[in-house]
């Protein structure tokens, strides 16, 4: 049986410290078409936080996980389908390759493994949160990110291939070559989908497009827009 996320074109990623667009709520972002919802954000987190909106989110019929950034935020609940654990794999500070994760295993004793599964991030938006929180190296040219796409695959048996530009739109021919460097992993690309055409150029690439940003800033109608772009993508 394959994993769900193969066939996944789309996710919608929520940040539970920041707000929705007036008017609008965490149903009406469920019912956009995405195929998944990951609920997780670098800073701000809080458990009751995060609760919140799994709660909201597991009202409707899409599969649920959260992005746990640190032990505090993780929420053990019936209705979701899952934990999706980044691993920085270009990170400056080890603690984002094992050491966090270290913690929550010495912290939480009712971690489900059967339903915990890691994505080996690469972060390349030097600018952003993450790299700054990660420490992460993100002077890398198109022969790094696929070196880095192929053993997390290959050596470390990475399931998710995750390229992270967070809040910029990134280089689509270093996306494509980590594709190329992959045999079976999934390939999310995330940063600067914003409309149908960024969509649908990134998922021609990546097999998955993430928008987080869009959907507190622009709200559910751009959010439909980039389901189609990505969804259309070849």
């Amino acid at each position: 049986m394959s994993a769900p996320w193969t066939e996944w074109d789309h996710i919608v990623k929520i940040d539970p410290d920041k707000t929705l667009v007036d008017g609008e709520t965490y149903e009406d972002v469920c019912r956009t078409g995405t195929d998944a919802i990951e609920v997780g954000g670098t800073t701000g987190m809080t458990e009751e936080k995060m609760q919140a909106v799994v709660d909201a989110c597991a009202r409707e019929d899409v599969p649920l996980y959260i992005e746990p950034s640190h032990p505090g935020t993780v929420v053990h609940a019936a209705s979701l389908d899952g934990y999706l654990v980044p691993i920085v794999f270009n990170a400056g500070d080890i603690a984002w390759m094992t050491g966090a994760h270290k913690e929550w295993v010495r912290l939480d004793s009712g971690i489900d493994w059967d339903r915990t599964h890691t994505e080996a991030y690469i972060v390349l938006n030097p600018d952003s949160s993450v790299a700054e929180y990660t420490q992460a190296d993100c002077d890398l040219d198109v022969d790094d990110v696929a070196a880095y796409a192929e053993i997390a695959e290959r050596m470390f048996g990475q399931d998710i291939v995750y390229i992270e530009y967070s809040g910029t739109f990134g280089d689509p021919d270093i996306v494509a070559a980590a594709s190329d460097a992959l045999d079976e992993a999934t390939l999310f690309y995330g940063g600067g989908i914003h409309d149908y055409d960024s969509a649908r150029e990134m998922g021609s690439h990546a097999d998955t497009v993430i928008v987080g940003d869009l959907v507190h800033e622009a709200g559910v109608d751009a959010v439909r827009e980039t389901v189609r772009g990505a969804k259309d993508a070849e």
